[in-house]
């Protein structure tokens, strides 16, 4: 089987990349650069362009399209728009065209408007699971939502499985040496509610979306259990949020706030990779 990854020179997309090539996947990579360690063939590729990913999806069996602007305000605001939009419309367009019958894109935690809201705002109840409105006020988020409605526009007139992932903070292995740095302060990555997901996590949740069947098009959340915080959820939302009164699952240790209960039920999908197995505390 033919998987194209689009951003897979990326932090996230190496990963996902060495897990495909790995699982015996055929792979290979579409980016605006070439990675660092060269282990498929990469085309350089502007997704902006939509003749250019009908040429590098031709041929293809499934799509996982990472590639995006990753933040918000690294870029004007309209640029961080165009950019991620029209990627991905032309990312699901051109895969619809071919008859590719399988996608996954990247979404985000960014989307429920915490992350980069101008005024601090709090969540509506916790642990934040996929029913939670989206209320970006950034374009970064609203790319995000707009590329989960395309993925909903293109399933309705194709019915192409496309699952949407709502990463929370992505980490590859060699970061978790920071962790120290904040573990101990609430008032630190609070807006992402303090959650992460090991990027080995999000490749095997990618692989598992491309393998399932019968999804349609769903947005699904991904995190590690835990928070990245050696404060338990509890003390977090205390300290930092003790206005939310809604809480759905009991806080009796270091649970997620971010609930990737679905992508679990869905996917048969479980994280493997927690902080604590490689941080001394």
């Amino acid at each position: 089987m033919k998987v194209v990854i689009t951003g897979g020179s990326g932090m996230l997309g190496q990963w996902v990349v060495r897990h495909f090539v790995e699982q015996g996947y055929e792979v290979s990579n579409a980016d605006v650069k070439r990675p660092e360690e060269q282990v498929c063939p990469t085309v350089i590729t502007d997704l902006t362009q939509l003749g250019e990913v009908y040429g590098v999806l031709a041929g293809a069996d499934a799509v996982v399209h990472l590639a995006a602007i990753p933040v918000a305000y690294s870029h004007p605001n309209e640029v961080t728009f165009h950019n991620n939009t029209m990627s991905t419309y032309n990312v699901l367009e051109a895969a619809a065209g071919l008859g590719i019958r399988k996608a996954v894109i990247a979404s985000s935690e960014s989307s429920y408007g915490l992350v980069f809201a101008k005024e601090r705002f709090s969540p509506q109840y916790v642990p934040v699971d996929e029913a939670h409105p989206q209320l970006p006020e950034d374009s970064y988020g609203l790319s995000k939502v707009v590329n989960e409605q395309t993925a909903d526009m293109i399933h309705r007139r194709t019915g192409m499985q496309v699952v949407s992932f709502r990463l929370g903070n992505v980490i590859a292995p060699d970061a978790y040496e920071r962790f120290p740095e904040f573990i101990h302060d609430p008032r630190q990555r609070d807006r992402i509610l303090w959650s992460y997901i090991d990027a080995r996590d999000a490749a095997t949740a990618c692989r598992l979306a491309i393998e399932a069947d019968g999804l349609g098009s769903v947005a699904l959340n991904l995190a590690a259990d835990d928070t990245s915080m050696a404060v338990t959820s509890r003390e977090l939302m205390t300290a930092q949020y003790p206005e939310v009164t809604d809480i759905r699952t009991p806080l009796d240790g270091f649970q997620s706030l971010l609930s990737s209960e679905k992508a679990k039920r869905l996917l048969n999908w479980q994280p493997a990779h927690h902080w604590r197995t490689y941080v001394e505390q």
